[in-house]
């Protein structure tokens, strides 16, 4: 091996190491812990904060783009299942890193009736361990939060199938909210 072809594979090496470097995972955000705050704005520019939410349940889903197929299967799933999730005392918000003009022409095409969350910067994502950042380009990846009325993560989803996921999270919010349910104390005799 002559020094060049050494040096293009010590370089290739390299660039191989970063990218892998950069694809790790993060620390997840588990179960039970307090849910990072935000201030985003959604497609009509309004500011949405965590607070903004407290005493109810929220879901807070990160995908990677507006009006890509999976991207939409998804949004279209959470608009079609809003009354079941309603039920629940859930509100739904989708976080990406396209802005509020992208959000609101993807909001308006496909009648979506909760807010979409402008996240440029990707800090949200970042604090919710859920931001891919290849440098130049970043996108969140597709994770889903439960968020309880008290503020802290009551159910992650890092494995997300857009056509069914809608379904997952309304099973996930009834087994969550009949877990909290106090249970009918026992008479003697009983």
């Amino acid at each position: 091996m002559n020094k060049y072809m050494l040096g293009g594979l010590a370089l290739l090496l390299l660039l191989a190491s970063a990218v892998l470097w950069m694809l790790r995972p993060g620390p997840q955000r588990t179960e039970g812990s307090a849910a990072p705050d935000f201030a985003l704005q959604d497609q009509d520019g309004r500011t949405h904060r965590l607070s903004d939410y407290a005493g109810r349940w929220l879901v807070l889903y990160f995908y990677p783009r507006d009006d890509t197929p999976g991207c939409t299967q998804e949004a279209c799933r959470f608009r079609d299942d809003i009354g079941v999730l309603g039920k629940f005392n859930a509100a739904v918000a989708g976080v990406s890193v396209d802005d509020t003009r992208s959000h609101a022409g993807f909001a308006r095409k496909y009648r979506l009736p909760f807010p979409l969350l402008s996240d440029p910067g990707g800090r949200t994502a970042a604090a919710y361990d859920s931001l891919l950042n290849l440098g130049l380009v970043r996108f969140a990846r597709r994770h889903t939060f439960i968020i309880a009325p008290d503020g802290r993560i009551a159910a992650r989803f890092s494995k997300v199938d857009p056509a069914r996921h809608a379904q997952q999270v309304a099973h996930a919010l009834q087994v969550l909210q009949q877990a909290d349910m106090p249970q009918p104390a026992l008479q003697p005799g009983q």
